[in-house]
């Protein structure tokens, strides 16, 4: 999935008028701005590659309805880590609904956000879809193949506003730290929630077409630490994990896989987290790689015939 044709969302100046009018001797008290009106809670359809019942996206669930979100989690029945994009195409699916705000969907995030937006809010789509907080990070290569980012991909593909949350650092993930740093998290994506329908006002939380992976580090022995910052990144283009297999000698393959992190990119996902700062990357739902690699491929064909 490339990440090479959207824009973080522009940033609003606001300024204030001088006045220019002649001061009068004795000046009038000035009147009191009026004060802001809060933006409107949102409707959320709430996702992920974990399973419905999986602790980041019930402490999700928590933490944005404290909030005073309207928030309903439609999510795969099952883990579906690493189902990345994939869309079921069998006839019947089975889908559960065991709590009045809760559906769970037997495929992946694609089939649970394609079902939540056909059916759960059938004519009336959420105002975001927010997938995760997944348990591990989503940067580099883990975010092409993740079912988290895919989750978001599926509902920006259907014009729906979408943010991809995954905490962890980049080893192996210990489940205490990581479970706990799903806090900071999520009070992070409180505030950037509120970020985006402040500056919308009326209009759309994103520019069309675009989604936000985000991705949380694990900071402190504990996990409970602050972020250092928030860095837009975009994602680098390592892969992380090395697969080895190793034959058994009786038709099946034993998969082993390691950590192999190389140095980040500047301005990369893995750079950010690795210095324990949270990295927004902008994504698309689309393949395309922009105008110049257009241009070089269409100079590569230049001449050929059927």
């Amino acid at each position: 999935m490339s990440r090479k044709r959207v824009l973080p969302p522009a940033m609003l100046i606001l300024c204030t008028a001088a006045l220019t009018a002649t001061a009068p001797a004795v000046a009038s008290p000035q009147a009191a701005p009026a004060p802001a009106r809060p933006a409107a809670p949102l409707r959320i359809l709430l996702t992920n590659d974990d399973g419905y019942n999986a602790p980041g996206i019930r402490k999700a669930f928590e933490r944005l309805t404290a909030a005073g979100h309207d928030v309903t989690i439609v999510a795969p029945l099952t883990n579906q880590s690493g189902a990345g994009t994939k869309m079921s195409n069998a006839p019947v699916i089975t889908v559960k609904h065991p709590e009045s705000k809760v559906w769970a969907v037997d495929g992946s995030p694609g089939d649970s956000v394609a079902f939540g937006l056909s059916e759960v809010f059938e004519g009336d789509a959420p105002d975001l879809v927010v997938s995760g907080t997944n348990f591990g990070p989503n940067v580099a290569g883990l975010a092409t193949h993740s079912g988290t980012v895919g989750g978001a991909v599926a509902a920006v593909e259907s014009g729906v506003p979408a943010i991809a949350l995954s905490t962890g650092g980049l080893s192996v993930p210990d489940p205490v730290t990581t479970v706990n740093a799903m806090d900071p998290t999520l009070d992070f994506a409180v505030k950037l929630i509120d970020r985006l329908r402040v500056r919308a006002k009326s209009g759309p939380l994103l520019p069309k077409g675009v989604g936000l992976n985000v991705n949380h580090p694990i900071v402190g022995a504990d996990g409970k630490g602050t972020a250092a910052g928030v860095s837009t990144t975009f994602q680098d283009a390592q892969t992380i994990l090395e697969p080895d297999f190793t034959d058994s000698g009786d038709g099946t393959w034993k998969v082993d896989v390691t950590v192999d992190l190389r140095s980040p990119v500047k301005g990369g996902d893995v750079e950010a987290v690795s210095a324990g700062r949270i990295a927004v990357s902008p994504i698309n739902a689309n393949w395309n790689t922009g105008p110049a690699d257009h241009a070089t491929t269409s100079a590569l064909i230049a001449g050929l015939r059927p």
